[in-house]
């Protein structure tokens, strides 16, 4: 079963983060700096919320804000739900369907340990499958030959 622990091993250890005193300019730079859609708003160590490029783009470009003027505390969804390492990737697609939401903070023992995006479950979910394809040709092979040997 593919957990969200392998998912974020194969993932770059680069925590992205702000503050939620820090302007939106700050997420937008490290949004572009860092090729993520999606940065995670820490303070005191403790995850506070989550601000993406469609908050950024709905709740202060669209209504003509400057993002140099905006807290992220002021357009960031605060509290967002999270995931722990032992969590199952399917219920982590399964949270990320039914809530709309692209994006999930992996919180292990209460400290902030990373994010998975939609894209990682899917590209790990897949790999697994194609793990456990790769052994069930294997088996049926095994098993097909001894069967041939048998007659």
């Amino acid at each position: 079963m593919p957990l969200v622990k392998n998912c974020l091993a194969n993932k770059s250890n680069t925590l992205i983060s702000v503050q939620s005193s820090d302007y939106v300019v700050k997420v937008l730079e490290l949004m572009r700096y860092n090729l993520v859609r999606s940065v995670l708003v820490i303070d005191s160590e403790k995850l506070v919320g989550i601000i993406s490029q469609g908050d950024c783009a709905i709740k202060v470009l669209l209504p003509g804000l400057s993002a140099k003027e905006i807290l992220v505390k002021d357009v960031m969804t605060a509290n967002p739900i999270s995931v722990g390492y032992e969590d199952d990737l399917r219920d982590c697609m399964q949270i990320m369907i039914s809530k709309r939401i692209r994006h999930l903070p992996v919180v292990d023992g209460g400290v902030v340990r990373g994010v998975i995006s939609v894209g990682d479950v899917v590209k790990d979910t897949l790999e697994h499958r194609t793990g456990q394809i790769k052994f069930l040709e294997r088996y049926i092979k095994q098993w097909d030959s001894s069967q041939n040997a048998d007659t």
